[in-house]
């Protein structure tokens, strides 16, 4: 699976979230100078190590015309932690401060060539793909992170310099893709 590739645009959506309103990306482009599209899913351990700095990235850019969009596309039938009242209670549990999406058809991941839980898919205001991988180089300890990826890749969008790393490989889960049937 290719996906959207760097320097490219980015599929359009309109997803349901978790607050009963439909969202679509053609509209936090008109808003923001910055958009991190980002897979999630309910169970994933890597999802939960990083979740605290998701939201902390949310807190530190989104005065400076960024935000976070988190977008779940596992397969909510053979995982039902994953159903839209699963991402509902999850998400209030733990305090997200973005926007959580559903992606039941999964044809969001599958545009934008998402393979893991958590990958990140950096946009800059036009809907042009500018980064993609991991969050940084350590899930499972914040204080031993040596390179925050999307951290640097926002603030270098932000300020109009090249971003230095493009792509990574995403650390995680992978995605629960729907069963074809046989």
């Amino acid at each position: 699976m290719i996906g959207t590739a760097i320097g490219s645009h980015a599929p359009d959506f309109e997803l349901p979230g978790i607050d009963d309103r439909v969202h679509h990306l053609a509209r936090y482009l008109d808003e923001y100078r910055g958009v991190g599209v980002i897979f999630l899913c309910n169970h994933c351990p890597y999802v939960q190590s990083y979740l605290d700095r998701l939201k902390q990235i949310q807190t530190d850019f989104n005065d400076q015309g960024f935000t976070l969009i988190g977008i779940n596309s596992n397969d909510a039938s053979q995982y039902p932690e994953n159903s839209f009242e699963q991402m509902k209670s999850f998400a209030q549990e733990r305090g997200l401060n973005f926007p959580y999406l559903r992606d039941a058809t999964q044809d969001v991941a599958h545009c934008f060539g998402a393979n893991k839980t958590p990958e990140v898919f950096l946009l800059d205001g036009e809907g042009i793909l500018r980064y993609r991988g991991a969050i940084d180089d350590c899930p499972d300890c914040p204080e031993d992170v040596k390179v925050a990826y999307l951290r640097n890749a926002i603030a270098s969008l932000l300020s109009g310099e090249p971003i230095a790393i493009e792509s990574t490989e995403a650390i995680g889960d992978s995605l629960k893709w729907h069963q074809k049937e046989s």
